[in-house]
């Protein structure tokens, strides 16, 4: 798409331009797209001034003194409550009588979704369509009385003498009171009439009415500073915070039509989480839930901390709650519960996605260990504090004069070295220093081996444990001293100071690194003014100073980050030729002509912490409402799942270690919950989001994205690859200008490479292999050859009490596909089930067709010669004839194959069973079953008994089922010399052992020379290549690709096979088994003896899957972490045949940190421009790929519905102490 693609569809701009002023004047409809009668405007606009002609009557009556302030307020309190219940009354009554009596006709599909046919003035269709009214009753009684209440004390705010005693001027006051009466009324219109649908919108759905209370929080926000100006004491600040608030009254409406105000929802979350973080010193939580209980236990230990009447108490109070609130606390639950820590973690949570432990590790869960050194730490800092305090700050002092004086000092200097030794060990361990503009010299580069990469970073693991130790263990006990010694503890019983060491003894604790640098700042600040008094900074004290240097650094940080996006998003719009639209040029002028305006919405964005909104991702900048770090209501680990999802579930293990030891070492910077990282490994995406930090963890959200390759998705990956491989490729000479980051203005600033246990995809067109006639000649004798082996192996680990059964789930190992595991029938279900889960692994296609007889399943690209859609063969068509079975998906037959359209109309013909009129076979031949064959008789009594030579061959026998093959004894006689009897011999000698339990020769000779044994082998192998129709050499490569797939053509046999589950599991398997080896010795070169075949064979039972990526066995052996997985497949639109190899091992994931602010500003946007402008057409502008700041990278990873990850982590415990 070109960069003029319309921002806002026709459609979607007519709508958006119906609905913008309606949110402006707070729900009145006078912009419809269609003709209504003028009653229906004239009612909405009585309705919309009704407040203030019900309030100008108090007015009037106050200002000819006939009533005081409050009883005049009172009256038209009291007037708007009875107008809004009649209102609520009129909405009951008109939704009752229209509900019972319904208007018939045909509806027009074709006419506007909204449009209504007005039959009368106070019909019950325009009371429905101006006063919907309300879905809960007690929203309608609430609703009812808050209107009454905002009237009346609206009417007392905007008195025109309250007017006349602010400003001075009739004039002004005349002004300010008529725009606040229009404020007034767009909030009681919204709240009792019908309410505007906000461009602010932080849910999806408002299920329980809280969007018509916004607009009256807001106004009683401003009514409660106006109050409490009138019944204080004279303040000059209170009044003039009540000038100002006066005349931002007037602009709410135009605020809350761009957006900037809060929802009541986002407000309650944004004013907790920043209060526990700024005030607290807490951390935005992982959860709504978590955040409201860390915010009232936090809130009650300061209350605590300002009632404890000593300054020791509180020290010891202070330091032990903010130590343990610093810690993940949701974790004593499993210590509660704990059984024995897990030997290992490769499954656990696994299928949620959760971060496994690995055996042994520190902290992934709270252990006995855990506890004795959080209790050790605890006491520690306890005793360290007590002591101190009492000794050197406690009143009257209990130490010499010139300790207390020197210790102060020592403790400043120890933490401004720490501060840098910390600072400089963390800068060294990225790809970058100095904030991603300059390499660093030190990263590794240019290797891709994990083991040398490994070796070379040898260096830069010593420093990050020295970094580490520091700033877990050595850090927090200084600050704690500095703390405890501060002479600010003695003023301590001000609310201020109370909260002030609240935060200061947590953070210590909460973020090390940042409290370092807040402390280290302060005494800095300290030192350089040495005797030099600053009254004003020094009375604030110590724990105040920290508390603001914290905000402020914060805002700082924020402010940076906005300004980077702002100008990216500035200057990309000219530069990048595909985002350059026809106007451009004027926005880039209008920018610059008003670059203090720009400037001023940075600003206040970075001061409310609110997110910088580019409008459709233009540089129109607009301040976003605040909201919690997290951006979405919803709760975390949400996403759209597909069958690509079970990789990115597999890695996140894996990764989760991986991101362990880099967030623990600093190689991915200073973290802080809201940073957001971007991990690339071949053609996968991970998003990381950083969701919650404490003492000793992090808690981390892992999104995948798809893996489809659009064209988006292709231009934003190859600048992802670019940037990486500026960061981590190797140069040959490293100077000052190669040492610059090339890319620095980019969204994405590469951070470090971590090892991580992932599969490896490789993908080959098996064209010259598959298509070799001398490979399909080979494949028949491979094909019996592990049938032999698989036969074999059964009787094995049946003995051992690990028999093969579709009952057992899904097996060791993940051994069985989907195809040798029918969704854990029961014994009693219908055996042709085997065949339908076979074929509906072969790319579903079963499932997707409606009928054989459908002529919509044909098309002109239909491959006549290749593989074909599965039809179906005798057994489903006798599954479908039985009674009580219920009918099974089925697909499209061959081409040029006849159907039958009457009585056997889903029938293909050449399935149809023989008839049997009058006793003549008609239909196909018949066939001689034998005299002792029974139709699938499973009784072994009809079957004469085996005597066998040996008395160990009983161990290798197979169950009498196996031997009773509808088929004639000469046709299996003709195909006897196919048998591989040395091969039969040799891997029954090498099973012997395993068999019987015992090593020698003698019974392994007598064994091999057991010729009923044999024969009976024989006889199952070769009635089972038979069934499955591969009796002669393979010629076609679609006929390979069918049975590989499990779609098997009908034979004599195949009821019989698929009657037989377990060795119709093993026919399929050995199969698929037979095709591997050929696949790998057309690409590794001939098997040359029986003991290398066995050993691959082995291999692929012990170490691979082979089957189809759409089968569930492929899924549970990604996720149980399978050595290798091969699948086949056939690429329509290439007309080739491709092998698909995933192999696991450890590679380097090259991961990078994303601009924060510029996330948060694009899924502002995406909110904004989805849940508001409605703007969901797949081909907008602001989906389109943008190479600088990855625009449709970051739309897939906001939070289901706007974005679509393919794979979300529910919160993941990382443990980095």
């Amino acid at each position: 798409m070109g960069p003029d693609v319309p921002l806002l569809n026709e459609y979607k701009q007519e709508f958006f331009w119906k609905r913008f002023p309606q949110t402006v004047l707070g729900g009145p409809r006078f912009k419809l797209g269609y003709c209504a009668p003028p009653y229906v405007y004239v009612h909405q606009a009585l309705l919309f001034l009704t407040p203030w002609l019900l309030g100008g009557v108090g007015t009037l009556l106050y200002q000819l003194q006939l009533l005081q302030e409050l009883h005049a307020a009172v009256l038209s309190g009291l007037l708007m409550f009875g107008a809004a219940a009649g209102i609520q009354a009129l909405a009951v009554y008109s939704a009752r009588r229209s509900g019972s009596v319904e208007r018939l006709g045909a509806p027009n599909v074709l006419a506007d979704e909204e449009e209504v046919e007005f039959t009368h003035c106070v019909g019950p269709e325009t009371v429905r369509f101006i006063a919907p009214g309300k879905r809960f009753g007690l929203n309608v009684v609430l609703h009812t009385v808050l209107a009454g209440v905002l009237c009346g004390f609206g009417t007392w705010y905007v008195f025109l003498g309250r007017m006349t005693a602010l400003y001075g001027s009739m004039g002004t006051s005349l002004v300010v009171y008529i725009a606040s009466w229009v404020t007034l009324c767009t909030a009681e219109y919204s709240l009792i009439v019908n309410t505007a649908t906000e461009t602010a919108t932080y849910q999806a759905q408002d299920t329980y009415e809280i969007t018509p209370l916004t607009r009256p929080i807001y106004i009683f926000t401003f009514i409660a500073v106006d109050l409490a100006d009138r019944f204080t004491s004279p303040f000059p600040e209170l009044q003039l915070a009540s000038q100002v608030l006066h005349v931002l009254f007037l602009f709410l409406p135009l605020l809350w039509a761009l957006g900037m105000l809060s929802p009541l929802d986002a407000l309650l979350l944004w004013g907790m989480e920043q209060t526990l973080v700024f005030g607290l010193g807490g951390s935005p939580m992982s959860s709504n839930l978590r955040l409201l209980v860390m915010f009232f236990v936090s809130v009650a230990v300061a209350g605590c901390n300002f009632f404890i009447p000593s300054t020791l108490g509180v020290v010891l109070f202070s330091v032990s709650m903010g130590f343990l609130l610093s810690l993940d606390l949701s974790q004593i639950s499993t210590l509660c519960c704990a059984g024995p820590r897990p030997a290992s973690g490769g499954s656990l949570g696994r299928r949620r996605g959760a971060t496994p432990s690995p055996p042994g590790s520190f902290g992934w869960r709270l252990g006995c260990r855990e506890a004795l050194l959080y209790l050790g730490l605890l006491a520690a800092a306890v005793a360290e504090a007590g002591l101190l305090h009492h000794f050197l700050a406690a009143d009257p002092p209990q130490s010499p004069a010139v300790t207390r004086q020197r210790l102060p000092i020592i403790a400043s200097y120890l933490l401004l070295s720490l501060f840098l030794l910390c600072w400089v060990l963390g800068e060294i361990q990225g790809a970058y220093v100095c904030g991603g503009v300059f390499l660093n010299p030190f990263y590794p580069r240019g290797i891709s081996n994990v083991q040398s990469f490994i070796q070379s970073s040898r260096g830069l693991h010593v420093a990050a444990v020295t970094r580490r130790v520091l700033l877990n263990l050595v850090s927090p006990f200084a600050m704690i001293a500095y703390l405890s010694t501060d002479k600010s503890l003695q003023w301590l019983h001000t609310a201020s100071l109370s909260v002030g060491f609240t935060r200061a003894f947590r953070v210590v604790w909460q973020n090390s690194e940042e409290s370092l640098l807040q402390m280290a700042v302060v005494v800095a600040v300290r030192l350089a003014a040495g005797e030099t008094a600053l009254p004003a900074w020094d009375r604030l004290g110590t724990a105040v100073q920290l508390l603001l240097l914290g905000l402020l650094s914060d805002r700082v940080v924020q402010f940076l980050s906005k300004l980077k996006f702002s100008l990216a998003v500035l200057v990309t719009s000219w530069t990048e030729k595909k985002q350059r639209r026809q106007a451009a040029g004027a926005l880039l002028a209008l920018n610059a002509s008003l670059s203090p305006l720009l400037l001023a919405v940075v600003v206040l964005s970075a001061l409310l912490a609110a997110p910088l909104l580019p409008l459709f991702t233009l540089p129109v900048f607009l301040v976003g409402f605040p909201r919690p770090q997290r951006s979405w209501p919803g709760q975390v680990g949400t996403a759209c799942p597909c069958p690509d999802s079970i990789f990115y579930q597999q890695m996140s293990g894996s990764l989760a270690v991986a991101l362990r030891r880099g967030l623990a070492g600093g190689a991915l910077g200073s973290l802080s919950p809201g940073s957001h990282f971007l991990g690339r490994f071949q053609d996968r995406m991970v998003w990381i989001m950083i969701l919650e930090r404490g003492y000793g963890y992090c808690t981390v959200n892992i999104k995948g994205l798809e893996l489809q390759e659009t064209s988006c998705h292709t231009v934003e990956a190859r600048r992802v690859d670019e940037v990486f491989e500026g960061a981590f490729e190797k140069t040959e000479r490293l100077g000052f200008t190669q040492s610059l980051n090339q890319h620095w203005g980019n969204a994405l600033i590469p951070c470090a490479a971590l090892p991580v246990r992932v599969y490896s995809d490789a993908r080959n067109v098996l064209s010259g292999i598959i298509d070799s006639h001398d490979n399909l000649r080979k494949l028949q004798d491979d094909f019996l050859k592990a049938l032999v082996f698989l036969l074999l192996r059964h009787c094995v680990e049946k003995r051992r009490g690990f028999a093969w059964s579709t009952e057992e789930g899904p097996g060791v190992g993940g051994r069985k596909s989907q195809s040798s595991q029918p969704a854990q029938s029961t014994g009693n279900q219908r055996v042709e089930t085997v065949i339908v889960e076979s074929n509906v692994s072969s790319l579903k296609l079963r499932q997707d067709s409606s009928s054989l007889t459908s002529f919509g399943d044909w098309s002109d690209e239909d491959d006549l010669f290749g593989p074909q859609q599965p039809r179906r063969t005798v057994a489903l068509v006798s599954t479908e004839a039985q009674p009580g079975q219920a009918p099974l998906p089925t697909g499209p037959s061959l081409p040029g194959s006849v159907e039958m359209d009457s009585l056997f109309e889903n029938m293909a013909l050449s399935a149809l069973q023989p008839l049997q009129p009058l006793g003549l076979g008609l239909g196909l031949p018949a066939v001689d079953k034998g005299p002792g064959a029974k139709v699938f008789a499973e009784s072994s009594g009809a079957l004469p008994p085996l005597h066998f030579s040996c008395p160990g061959s009983e161990a290798f026998n197979l169950p009498s089922g196996w031997r009773t093959a509808p088929l004639l004894p000469s046709r299996l006689q003709q195909l006897r010399h196919l048998f591989p009897e040395e091969w039969f011999r040799f891997s029954l000698g090498r099973f012997a052992e395993a068999a019987q339990g015992a090593a020698g020769d003698d019974p392994t000779k007598a064994l091999q020379e057991d010729r009923v044994l044999r024969e009976l082998h024989a006889l199952a192998a070769l009635s089972c290549v038979v069934s499955l129709g591969a009796e002669a050499s393979f010629t076609s490569p679609s006929y390979v690709y069918r049975l590989y797939c499990g779609d098997v053509p009908w034979t004599d046999g195949l009821d019989w096979l698929s009657a037989r589950k377990d060795l119709y599991h093993l026919t399929l398997k050995a199969f698929r088994f037979a095709f591997k080896l050929l696949f790998d010795q057309a690409s590794l070169g001939p098997v040359e003896s029986p003991e290398e075949l066995f050993s691959t064979l082995e291999e692929y039972e012990r170490d691979w899957y082979i089957g189809l990526g759409a089968e569930r066995g492929w899924h549970d052996s990604v996720l149980q972490e399978k050595p290798y997985l091969f699948s086949l497949g056939h690429d329509l639109t290439m007309g080739t045949y491709t092998g698909r190899v995933l192999s696991l091992q450890d590679q380097l994931v090259q991961l990078g940190r994303l601009n924060g602010e510029g996330v948060r500003g694009q899924w502002a946007n995406l909110s904004w421009e989805l849940l508001y402008a409605t703007n969901d057409d797949e081909e907008r502008y602001s989906i389109q790929a943008h190479p600088v700041m990855l625009r449709n990278l970051t739309v897939q990873a906001a939070d289901p519905p706007l974005g679509y990850p393919i794979y979300s982590s529910a919160p993941l415990h990382l443990p980095c102490l």
